[in-house]
């Protein structure tokens, strides 16, 4: 059951002068610096600024989740509760009952050994919410609320065996499990697409209502703020250099800093044009210079004792030299697999895939080594792609050293020049992936994608982890170096704005199958099919009266398309 909290002006979450340093072999470093923020119940505070300035850093303080290596000043109140000083016992008894966290990578969140179910029930048995089988009821009822569906099914399921959105909405039902009085969540709508994102928003800004919860909101979009939060703080280098209420911080910003975020921000409809893109290029690509061609492409993945679930079925698209093609769609319509297809991870159950006009199925091993040296690729998961026990350096270089190119001098002169591409301090070189931020993880997975100057990128999600400001730059790169070197892109994204500024034609994916594909400007400034204007409908600007108008349009047009089915039902 859930129970209403009684409505306080009192903090449920609260930092006072937090300073935090880390203890480095390089010496001290000042994470944050007097930083002091106030979240009282039924309120969304958003905590915005570049990765690595310090926001996900003060979120865990709350749950006194910070290394040993960290010194901590100030006071952390989580509902009325100090946290310094507190000992294990009183912060697991803390920690998803008073409060709770939706971190940023889902997969180095939940346990892989573990099914969906078995993570979900432990935070209920854990704070005596539910045992048993009704611990597992309300396992599959918290499922249906974040919108997966088959939730029954679901909770037998392990981590691997999910989408990436789809395993963002299991960490948020565990947040959200024990109905906490504070909700941290850490870039909560990173990995979902912007259907699911517009849902889980409603869903977070519903349990906000009903609960009185008070939410703690860090996140790198702008049109995520605009929809969510009431009152905003801009962090730079471990300072909070403006606050204020929305509508003041997105539409009136004073910090040159602040104003610099929301000049990085991408506008959907505003197209190739708002970062100085040249669109006349669009017109000079041959499109019948394909790198890549699917043809009739289907694709299965096995289950034990049933029939093969069919993720992709039927589709047929190319992407010519010097082209950069996007393929967007909702969480587990096949974008991702789609990828892994081209790059021989998965099997294609029929159809055809031809890459550099050579057929992948019939590539002999030696021919499918050399494609690969010619392909790129960016997982969406940062985290999951870097090995944690290589330094930063031998990451990039891998690739160099699997394809034996150049000696260590050149290896490592290569490394600096796209760590320098990537806006990365060339000290990083000897840092572990752990020492870095979510967003610097990323860039390092785009650095070691380009490291071979490939003809054919595969991009999955390439920029969802990463602050506007550095997305800009990373975008921006990209299209330079295509520019320089032509190669073409298979660009994976549920970010339209993304899409909109970078890619020349737009493939559409629901459910596995194309419902629609062409120029960038057709499909997505003039939709034909009612699934592409939902997704349209439902991507955040930044711009807070404007979002809550297009908010409201999106209720109306799912209403209507509710209305219409159950027209036609009757």
């Amino acid at each position: 059951m859930i129970e209403v909290q009684k409505i306080s002006s009192e903090p449920v979450l609260a930092f006072q002068d937090l300073d935090v340093q880390f203890k480095t072999e390089f010496g001290r470093v000042h994470a944050v610096r007097g930083v002091s923020i106030d979240v009282v119940p039924g309120q969304v505070v958003a905590l915005v600024g570049e990765s690595g300035s310090g926001k996900s850093v003060t979120s865990t303080t709350a749950l006194g989740l910070l290394p040993g290596n960290a010194s901590i000043d100030g006071e952390v109140t989580v509902a009325g509760k100090s946290v310094r000083g507190m000992g294990s016992r009183g912060l697991r008894n803390l920690r998803g009952k008073d409060v709770a966290m939706v971190f940023q990578e889902p997969m180095t969140a939940l346990n892989p050994v573990l099914t969906i179910g078995r993570q979900i029930t432990e935070a209920l048995e854990q704070h005596g919410v539910a045992y048993g089988t009704a611990a597992t009821a309300r396992a599959v009822e918290l499922l249906k609320m974040v919108g997966l569906n088959d939730a029954e099914a679901r909770v037998k399921q392990y981590p691997h065996e999910l989408s990436g959105g789809q395993r963002q909405r299991v960490c948020i039902a565990m947040a959200i499990s024990c109905n906490p009085k504070a909700i941290i969540a850490d870039e909560p709508t990173t990995a979902l697409d912007v259907t699911v994102q517009a849902d889980i928003l409603d869903l977070l800004r519903s349990l906000k209502d009903k609960l009185n919860t008070g939410i703690l909101l860090i996140t790198h979009s702008m049109g995520v703020v605009a929809d969510m939060a009431d009152t905003v703080h801009v962090m730079f280098k471990g300072n909070i250099v403006e606050s204020g209420t929305v509508d003041a911080v997105l539409n009136h910003p004073e910090h040159p800093y602040t104003q610099r975020l929301l000049r990085a921000v991408p506008h959907l409809g505003r197209g190739r044009a708002q970062f100085g893109f040249d669109e006349s290029r669009d017109e000079s690509i041959d499109l019948s210079d394909t790198v890549l061609s699917a043809n009739d492409l289907a694709i299965e993945y096995e289950r034990h004792g049933k029939e093969p679930f069919r993720a992709v079925d039927g589709v047929t698209f190319d992407v010519a030299h010097g082209e950069i093609v996007g393929l967007v769609g909702e969480s587990g319509s096949g974008k991702s697999t789609i990828g892994k297809c081209v790059l021989g991870l998965v099997p294609a159950a029929s159809g055809s895939v031809e890459v550099f006009g050579k057929d992948l199925l019939a590539m002999s091993k030696d021919e499918a080594r050399r494609s690969r040296k010619m392909m790129g690729v960016v997982f969406q998961d940062p985290a999951a792609s870097l090995d944690p026990r290589f330094p930063i350096g031998d990451c990039i270089a891998e690739p160099l050293v699997v394809h034996r190119e150049g000696n260590q001098k050149f290896q490592r002169q290569r490394v600096y020049e796209l760590l320098d591409a990537v806006s990365l301090p060339r000290s990083t070189y000897n840092r572990f992936p752990h020492e870095l931020s979510g967003g610097q993880r990323q860039r390092v997975c785009i650095a070691r994608a380009l490291v071979l100057r490939p003809s054919l990128l595969i991009a999955d999600e390439p920029t969802s982890a990463l602050d506007v400001s550095v997305q800009a730059q990373v975008l921006t790169m990209l299209s330079d170096l295509q520019r320089d070197f032509g190669f073409a892109c298979l660009f994976v994204s549920h970010d339209l704005a993304v899409v909109d500024m970078l890619a020349h034609r737009v493939v559409v994916l629901q459910d596995g199958k194309i419902v629609e594909q062409g120029l960038r400007t057709s499909v997505l400034h003039n939709p034909r099919e009612e699934y592409t204007k939902r997704l349209l409908a439902a991507a955040p600007v930044p711009e807070p009266g404007e979002q809550r108008r297009r908010r409201e349009e999106r209720h109306e047009l799912l209403r209507s398309i509710g209305d219409e089915v159950a027209e036609l039902k009757l």
